[in-house]
């Protein structure tokens, strides 16, 4: 397996296309992770508040309930610009956090992430069906399993670095990290080299709605409708609900085990290190598995994780970090693997969102009814109960066999470098 796995990997970052996405999620995802803890400090120092610091999350995650139409605009412009222009908006985005300096100016801030969350879920989209319409099928599997590696290892490192960078020098100084990392995604976007076709007119179009422009909703119901992608973004939902359910034990499963609220952070490492593991490992698995069991293996391993945190144990809790790392990217390394093979390319961006949507959507639920539970319930009551429906769900994904493409290919001469 281990020599299986380096071979992939290998191939994948042999691939032109793939080796410069991977290293603009790289560049990118250190400046994103080290602006997503310093907001919420920052927000704290300011204003002494714990609701207005959560809402940091919030405004980020918000426009992810406008992604099948934000992603639309990934079938309506060619891929490459178009990230190259979000990369390069999102740096001059980040500029006026400079002038946060008081509770006046927290409105800048918010509206800030707001639109940062907009234009990363347009520039995910893009890239996406980018990668979708340019990379060998066969490796894209392999490619969003380190992709995913790519991001969980930026989380590893990129808070320290960011909460480090905001006590030295403040919030202004990790926005223009931020920013700066953007301008040099920007850059390595502009060296891929992939020849892409103009948006197609609807008489050309792989189906009459699918012309670029038009039928936003259409990349909801194709996902939604196909037979092989509908099972696997509910089990992908369905695991996330429950994930953000569990997410909101954090604080009291340390305070169980009689550790300092900042032990939390120890936990989220452990869990990253799972992550990582996964994501070098996922493209072997996926073609051995099949994308379903993949998946259903991966959400049975968060179902152990999450049972396994109510032992109030140091050594299990992080044990059930590493299990829940190794787990919960299954999932969702499967569902956008299907999406970009089961796709025609003219809707691949707004496919792309739509799943993305209606997979991490449910998470707004999952955070505010955790929170609410925590509060009121005893670990060793809820911890179990979150388990049963992903052990249920992984059970029922299990027995949903893997379908054939049904989809019209891409040309080949899309994917060839210009």
């Amino acid at each position: 397996m281990t020599t299986f796995s380096t071979s992939t990997v290998r191939r994948v970052l042999r691939d032109r296309a793939a080796g410069l996405c991977l290293a603009t999620t790289v560049v990118s995802g250190f400046g994103s992770s080290a602006l997503w803890l310093a907001s919420g400090v920052w927000v704290k120092d300011i204003t002494g508040s714990d609701g207005l610091a959560a809402l940091c999350v919030f405004a980020l995650w918000a426009p992810t309930l406008a992604g099948p139409a934000l992603g639309a605009l990934a079938d309506r412009l060619r891929r490459r610009p178009l990230m190259i222009t979000t990369n390069l908006f999102l740096a001059a985005l980040l500029l006026p956090l400079t002038t946060v300096d008081s509770p006046a100016r927290l409105w800048l801030l918010f509206a800030v992430l707001f639109l940062y969350g907009a234009a990363d879920a347009v520039h995910d989209a893009a890239e996406s069906a980018l990668v979708g319409a340019a990379v060998d099928p066969e490796l894209l599997g392999a490619f969003n399993g380190l992709r995913m590696t790519a991001r969980e290892g930026m989380k590893l490192l990129a808070p320290l670095a960011g909460a480090g960078l905001y006590t030295v020098y403040g919030g202004p100084v990790v926005a223009l990290l931020d920013a700066a990392t953007f301008v040099l995604a920007a850059g390595l976007c502009a060296l891929l080299r992939v020849r892409e076709r103009h948006p197609a007119h609807p008489a050309r179009a792989s189906h009459p709605e699918a012309a670029a422009g038009a039928g936003i909703a259409l990349g909801v119901r194709h996902v939604w409708g196909h037979p092989a992608l509908r099972p696997l973004v509910m089990a992908a939902g369905t695991t996330m609900v429950l994930a953000a359910l569990n997410g909101a034990t954090v604080y009291a499963v340390v305070d169980r085990l009689g550790r300092a609220p900042a032990y939390a952070g120890v936990l989220y490492a452990s869990q990253g290190v799972g992550s990582v593991v996964i994501g070098v490992a996922a493209g072997p698995l996926l073609a051995r598995l099949g994308g379903h069991r993949f998946a259903a293996a991966g959400i049975a391993l968060t179902a152990v994780a999450v049972a396994a945190r109510a032992v109030p144990s140091a050594p299990v809790a992080l044990a059930a970090g590493a299990v829940a790392g190794l787990g919960l990217p299954c999932a969702l390394i499967a569902v956008f693997t299907a999406v970009q093979r089961e796709t025609p390319e003219d809707l691949l961006g707004r496919a792309s969102a739509a799943a993305n949507t209606l997979v991490f959507a449910p998470n707004v639920l999952g955070l505010a009814l955790g929170a609410a539970l925590v509060e009121t319930a005893d670990l060793r009551l809820l911890l179990p109960l979150y388990a049963l429906p992903l052990f249920a769900t992984a059970a029922l994904l299990a027995q949903c066999p893997d379908r054939a493409s049904r989809t019209a290919a891409r040309s080949p001469s899309d994917a060839n470098p210009a």
